[in-house]
């Protein structure tokens, strides 16, 4: 019978991956078992903050259950093959983890124990290399450095014990990392399914000077309603993250077709059900885009990079990039969406030549775009007010650690109104 695990601390964490290496280089022992892949576990995927309600929906439709979304991610329980449909298919998770253990302590020496408890050998080789990274909250502990060492104490005595070697710690490049977050009262051990943060799609070549992270603009998009049915337009697209986020959604794309994972590395990895699921991914890709998507800025190289950026992710033809001035640009379809991340001043003259265009952001908008859903992200809580536009919604979000909104605006011709009939 499977088992069900405590749920996690509600804390959520996010922390940095360099790509690994796949685990076939190695040689599984014959008499080493292998977790069924239908053992329920519990999992915490982390998230920007502001994106834990979509990422819930994200983890229900791959199988995941008992959700419940915290700050800064959203704790589940779920198998080997939910963590990996969570993988290839979230838009806005930043990774998947693992619980290994979970469990009070009074001190290091609880954690050292509850480290040296946990059968390691069962999800990596004495071969691989590995990384901890730990994490608190009001913990009761010398330091968190101090902590790692001991789980790295933990880990490395089970081996020995176990195996008759102990595997190398690699802070560069490890193939397996390690996480644990310590709350007031309890220690957490996970291991990190997803490798390189989930974001990171594999198709963003060059960015420009503050790009959107992948899921972050994901997440922008399905907040608005975005589904692919709508015609879109980003009019400051940058290095186009947007529009091509909005194109992977249009085309039933999974975000991660591109990419190679963390539990690739494991050893109860399951290669014969990660080749379906992929396939089953492939299969679902619409060969063309249902509604208009565009993206345009005043900046030719970036313009030029957004379009090396598509041909990475594969939707190159969906998108149409131009070089024109925000205030040139025009819808390309009735009742579509826009969305932006416009910039915002950090020196007192920016911010002046910034809230002289603002008005005419908004006449640009009240004229053009009647019948369209506006989005706008921005550090500038004044920026509504400016363009005199009053949104219908203000999503609180974090562009890292940079607090931000999410105006939302339904656009009527002249100005700002809500009908009857809403």
């Amino acid at each position: 019978m499977a088992m069900i695990l405590p749920k996690l601390p509600p804390d959520g964490f996010q922390v940095a991956f360099r790509r690994n290496l796949p685990v076939s280089r190695y040689n599984r022992s014959p008499n080493q078992p292998r977790l069924p892949v239908m053992t329920i576990h519990t999992l915490f995927a982390t998230c920007p903050r502001g994106l834990e309600t979509i990422l819930a929906q994200e983890l229900a439709a791959q199988g995941c259950t008992h959700i419940a979304p915290t700050d800064g991610g959203v704790s589940c329980q779920g198998s080997l093959e939910a963590a990996y449909r969570a993988n290839l298919h979230s838009r806005t998770a930043s990774r998947i983890l693992l619980q290994l253990a979970k469990q009070p302590y009074r001190s290091e020496d609880d954690i050292y124990r509850a480290a040296k408890s946990i059968r390691w050998e069962d999800w990596f080789h004495a071969g691989q290399t590995f990384k901890i990274k730990v994490e608190g909250k009001r913990a009761r502990v010398k330091s968190l450095d101090f902590t790692a060492l001991k789980i790295k104490d933990g880990l490395c005595d089970r081996f020995r014990s176990s195996q008759g070697q102990r595997p190398s710690v690699d802070k560069a490049n490890p193939h397996i990392r390690i996480h644990a977050f310590i709350s007031e009262q309890h220690a957490a051990v996970f291991i990190d399914t997803s490798g390189e943060a989930l974001f990171k799609r594999g198709y963003r070549q060059n960015t420009g000077v503050a790009p959107l992270r992948e899921n972050l603009a994901a997440g922008l998009l399905l907040l608005a309603g975005y589904n692919g049915s709508q015609p879109f337009q980003d009019p400051f697209c940058g290095s186009g993250t947007l529009p091509i986020e909005a194109a992977l959604i249009a085309t039933r794309r999974a975000p991660g077709l591109n990419r190679r994972f963390g539990f690739e590395q494991l050893a109860n990895f399951d290669a014969g059900l990660w080749q379906r699921l992929r396939q089953e991914a492939q299969a679902a890709v619409l060969p063309q885009a249902p509604a208009p998507i565009a993206g345009s800025d005043t900046d030719r190289r970036l313009i030029q990079t957004a379009a090396v950026n598509a041909c990475e992710a594969q939707v190159a033809g969906h998108i149409v990039f131009q070089v024109a001035d925000v205030r040139d640009t025009r819808p390309n379809g009735e009742n579509g969406i826009l969305l932006a991340n416009p910039p915002y001043g950090v020196r007192l003259e920016e911010i002046h030549t910034l809230h002289a265009l603002y008005p005419q952001l908004g006449s640009w908008l009240k004229q053009h775009y009647p019948g369209w859903l506006c989005g706008l992200l921005t550090a500038d809580r004044d920026l509504p007010k400016l363009m005199r536009l009053s949104p219908k919604r203000k999503i609180p979000l974090y562009n890292g650690n940079l607090d931000c909104r999410l105006f939302l605006l339904d656009m009527v011709r002249g100005s700002h109104r809500t009908s009857k009939a809403e």
